[in-house]
């Protein structure tokens, strides 16, 4: 069967983005260029423009793929947990985990800011990680398990928190080292924020 223009169009877009992930994961956005990335993913440099604009816009593709990953992986932590706290604490662990694989240091944690400018990098942070957020908050407040604080501030308070121990394990010469400790003072501030029993 004859491949769709629509397919061809889905098939390439993946070449490009599954090219430029591994390049910019082993090198970095500053040493790869877009002839590379073309050149690995078999397609012409019209293609790249055609689809993203330009090396930068092929970056934003990958790091929104990377956030949708990772939001999935700890939307799933949620979702599976036996009750709203333990799902809570295997999310936040999911998510440190998750900080230290390479790909996620690389390009989410270092380049992403630098590449995309704050601004445009704390939209992704907020359309990714704080809808998700709020809504664990809440239904953790519903249940009565959290003490009287603005939830919205809260959230976006906790993602300031949970964003910048991501960019400290990114950073670290032991990110094992700086995931567990990280992990341990958010274990202690979530306890504070929790309502006392009886």
């Amino acid at each position: 069967m004859r491949r769709t223009q629509q397919d061809r169009s889905a098939g390439t877009r993946t070449a490009l983005t599954t090219a430029a992930r591994e390049l910019f994961t082993t090198r970095g956005y500053q040493a790869v260029p877009a002839e590379e990335i073309t050149r690995t993913a078999g397609v012409t440099r019209g293609a790249l423009y055609h689809h993203f604009g330009d090396k930068q816009g092929l970056f934003r593709a990958v790091v929104e793929e990377v956030e949708r990953e990772i939001t999935a992986e700890v939307e799933s932590a949620l979702e599976q947990a036996p009750d709203t706290l333990t799902g809570m604490a295997s999310a936040l662990s999911v998510f440190l985990d998750i900080c230290l694989r390479e790909d996620v240091r690389r390009i989410s944690l270092t380049d992403a800011p630098a590449v995309l400018g704050w601004e445009a990098w704390r939209e992704l942070e907020a359309e990714y990680g704080l809808k998700l957020l709020v809504d664990a908050l809440a239904g953790a407040h519903s249940e009565g398990l959290l003490v009287d604080l603005p939830l919205r501030t809260l959230a976006q308070l906790v993602l300031s928190a949970v964003m910048e121990a991501a960019r400290m394990i990114a950073a670290a010469d032991d990110p094992a080292r700086v995931r567990a400790e990280a992990e341990q003072v958010f274990a202690g501030w979530l306890g504070s924020l929790l309502r006392p029993a009886g």
